[in-house]
């Protein structure tokens, strides 16, 4: 070992064991915490860095029994115990049953016979035929009523000892430390191992390992002896010592330059969540107003007042999540659901023919999860104002193969712009931002599409550099039979874009899972990564 350079690299509660102790002494850390006036925790580090270094070692090791005192001890401490409030009450009122005694003093009456049981055996107290209570003491044994020598006043003086040392702040009791009366006491019933509530006490077990000095240990305390490092220096220059100029008599400690620095890291927000939050952010810079609802919907509002019709394809069971208990909402707010009814089985008065089958009530109140962001869209209708635009950052569920491009639970960016002047191109100058502004992709592309609720009807792709081409989302203008219905008769352009595939584009993913991952040194990069950007 280099006693040298070890030297240089310990800490000062290092040297101060070091040059404190010898070869032959014990140390704890009880002991070294107690003798040079460490911390709770402090004698502990020390001990370990100077194990592992092979500065001290390990001797043996002993299993010793100490009481910490319970809530019930810091009652008795704050209140006095039973037994002494049992005297007072005694030398005030004097011919008390023992009943009475303990409903004055709120005491079980178990606990009550308990304490005077031992006051009788100190001949404290007594018992009349009548089973009343008064103080056996004569007068020469009393002070103000009270045990002033004697069995009685030795005893209350050493439980009332115990309590005071106990309940200081952090202090446990060592069997080791206590007197022989101390320790019968504490074995006679005022500490409990188990169920200790009902005790003064709480006794337990602990291992206590003590160290030695090694020989290495004694070459390092003549090392430190002969630099004149004592473990008083000073690690830190502060403002107060620069301003007035104590500094100057300090002795520092010495500081490697080379050792690598503590890493640092700063509380930063989540990737994903920060870019959603720019979203929202930029559709409110345009004038949009946020729109949100709840997770669990009906197939009215998911499905039936987007015209979809109810034995399409996407009703089946393993696209959408259903709700076992409660299965079905109580009701449907009117007038929609007989003006959408009308519009599936007819056309109502939307100028349709609708879909021609019999719409089914009982069908349309069924409980999902919410299956398309859509959906808030369509609730959104009825209390919109003309012209307006509306959006929102929508959590849908939606039975799906897990890959890089799909997920069975995902976010959607709905949004809405109402207007007489409302027209496609209006829609494809929104998707044309979200897919340059907002993903960031530099290859865009429309295709045509089919939504049941939506003519014409539009897919933006974009082009990633790993992925290739994939689908952004679906768009369009809403048909007069989803409008109408809702009581809108203007031009209504919608989209519902997956901003999961926006981020991997934005954030320089290849798979939708890094989303959601749980190393959060992925996440702490890509936070990095997105900064820099």
């Amino acid at each position: 070992m280099d006693i040298q350079n070890t030297v240089k690299n310990l800490h000062p509660l290092e040297v101060r064991i070091l040059l404190t102790y010898r070869t032959g002494d014990e140390l704890s850390i009880e002991r070294v915490e107690r003798d040079l006036g460490f911390k709770s925790g402090n004698g502990n580090q020390a001990l370990s860095w100077l194990s592992g270094k092979g500065l001290v070692r390990e001797i043996r090791r002993e299993l010793k029994r100490f009481f910490e005192l319970t809530g019930l001890g810091r009652e008795w401490k704050e209140k006095g115990t039973a037994e002494e409030r049992i005297i007072e009450l005694v030398r005030i009122k004097s011919g008390l049953r023992l009943p009475e005694i303990a409903a004055a003093l709120k005491l079980d009456n178990r606990d009550a016979g308990s304490a005077f049981g031992g006051l009788s055996k100190l001949g404290a107290l007594a018992m009349d035929g009548d089973k009343r209570v008064f103080t056996a003491l004569p007068a020469e044994d009393l002070a103000n009523g009270r045990p002033a020598r004697g069995p009685a006043a030795e005893h209350l003086a050493l439980v009332r000892g115990l309590l005071d040392r106990g309940a200081a702040e952090g202090t446990v009791l060592s069997l080791d430390d206590l007197s022989g009366e101390e320790q019968a006491l504490m074995a006679g019933g005022l500490a409990k191992k188990r169920g200790a509530a009902g005790a003064a006490f709480r006794e337990a077990e602990r291992e206590t390992v003590i160290f030695g000095l090694t020989a290495e240990g004694e070459a390092a305390a003549a090392a430190l002896k002969s630099t004149g490092v004592t473990g008083d220096e000073i690690g830190t220059l502060t403002t107060e010592m620069l301003e007035s100029g104590s500094w100057k008599d300090k002795n520092f400690r010495s500081y490697n330059v080379k050792v690598p620095p503590a890493r640092l890291i700063p509380g930063r927000s989540n990737p994903y969540a920060k870019f959603l939050e720019d979203v929202k952010d930029k559709l409110c810079s345009l004038g949009f107003e946020e729109f949100d609802g709840p997770l669990v919907e009906t197939e009215f509002w998911n499905s039936d007042a987007l015209f979809m019709p109810q034995f399409h394809s996407a009703r089946d069971i393993h696209d959408v999540y259903r709700i076992t208990e409660p299965g079905q909402a109580g009701t449907i707010e009117e007038p929609w659901l007989s003006n959408v009814a009308a519009a599936h089985e007819n056309g109502g008065n939307t100028g349709s023919r609708g879909w021609s089958y019999s719409f089914d009530r009982e069908f349309t109140r069924r409980l999902i999860l919410r299956s398309q962001g859509t959906v808030l869209s369509a609730k959104t209708l009825p209390r919109a104002k003309i012209p307006g635009k509306y959006f929102g950052i929508v959590r849908c569920f939606r039975y799906d193969r897990v890959d890089a491009t799909h997920l069975s639970d995902f976010y959607q960016t709905e949004g809405i712009v109402l207007g007489e002047d409302v027209n496609l191109r209006t829609l494809l100058g929104m998707l044309e931002m979200f897919a340059l502004e907002v993903a960031g992709a530099s290859e865009v592309k429309y295709v045509p599409g089919y939504f049941p609720f939506t003519e014409p009807s539009v897919e933006v792709h974009i082009r990633h550099p790993v992925l290739g081409w994939f689908e952004l989302g679906g768009s369009g203008i809403f048909r007069p039979e989803v409008t109408s219905s809702l009581g809108v008769h203007v031009p209504v352009a919608a989209w519902g874009i997956g901003i999961d595939r926006m981020a991997l584009m934005a954030l320089g993913l290849n798979d939708l899972r890094e989303l959601f991952s749980n190393n959060i040194e992925n996440v702490r990069l890509r936070r990095t990564k997105e900064t820099a950007l």
